[in-house]
């Protein structure tokens, strides 16, 4: 039977998929994004979509959809002025303007069990359309 770490705030379960998928993205690079997504049913978080290494953050920002709320987490890679690369990880709460109150209030209250159940997440990026979450938001943030 699949595990999970229960988030008492919301009584949501975040599934072991989540953080094995996390830690495969954080440690040995083999996702570029992956996008979380709550089963409001069974009240478990689950893997929505993973992004090979070769995607983009344009791939994953069409991957969220227009009507309906999501997580994800993106691996940022840059080089520094000093020419050093170096790696950061966002977390990405995504609530677009169409989507459900209920979605919304769901989403707003699991957020931060999901951020702790996944150990490593620099920066978080707020949005509910896609200008809020553009590659450039991303860039400036790491500066």
């Amino acid at each position: 039977m699949a595990m999970a770490f229960k988030m008492a705030t919301t009584g949501m379960w975040v599934t072991d998929e989540c953080k094995n998928s996390f830690m495969e993205m954080k440690w040995k690079k083999v996702h570029r994004y992956i996008v979380f997504k709550i089963d409001e049913g069974s009240k478990l978080v689950t893997v929505d979509k993973v992004g090979a290494a070769g995607e983009g953050y344009d791939d994953l920002a069409a991957s969220l959809p227009e009507d309906d709320c999501r997580y994800a987490v993106f691996d940022f890679d840059f080089v520094t002025v000093d020419n050093c690369h170096k790696s950061k990880i966002f977390f990405i709460a995504w609530a677009p303007t169409a989507s459900r109150i209920r979605a919304k209030m769901l989403y707003a209250t699991s957020k931060d069990g999901l951020r702790r159940a996944l150990d490593g997440i620099h920066y978080e990026v707020q949005a509910t359309d896609p200008t809020e979450m553009g590659f450039d938001v991303i860039k400036d943030r790491v500066k």
